[in-house]
């Protein structure tokens, strides 16, 4: 099933094969809150190469807690966060979950960041939760269902 989404003005467009989505995930990250500006983003997990995006986002790059090069696209004509990164995962890209047409497919496979997240917003603890970012052999599982 052919998954569809965009910025808040339709500037960006997007679209993936459902079955292509590598993971779901919670991102409790300091950062991930002051780009969303709320508790965490709520990211997917797919190859570069099963994603087609239409227009052209914007990119600003920030080193995250873990040390990586975080990339956050976004629309620079309604702000909207789109996409994301990270520089040193490149066969991968973050799709954000809350800019899909329908989202009510979507399942969480974990939390990331839970020593961040605040009793506001807290992680849902029925669920994988890591107190920062995933380890380097998760990582690595992920780059590798990218080749899939």
């Amino acid at each position: 099933m052919i998954e569809t989404g965009s910025c808040l003005c339709g500037s960006i467009s997007y679209s993936f094969q459902r079955n292509k989505i590598i993971s779901g995930h919670h991102c409790h990250c300091k950062d991930c809150q002051k780009a969303t500006g709320s508790g965490k983003a709520t990211i997917l997990v797919i190859a570069k190469k099963n994603l087609t995006i239409k227009g052209d986002p914007k990119f600003y790059e920030t080193v995250g807690s873990g040390g990586m090069h975080i990339n956050r696209g976004f629309c620079d004509k309604c702000g909207s966060g789109v996409i994301s990164f990270a520089r040193e995962l490149e066969r991968v890209v973050f799709v954000k979950a809350g800019t899909l047409d329908d989202s009510s497919w979507v399942t969480i496979d974990s939390n990331y960041f839970i020593d961040s997240s605040y009793d506001w917003n807290k992680p849902d603890h029925n669920i994988k939760s890591f107190n920062q970012n995933p380890n380097l052999i998760e990582n690595i599982r992920t780059v590798l269902k990218s080749f899939i």
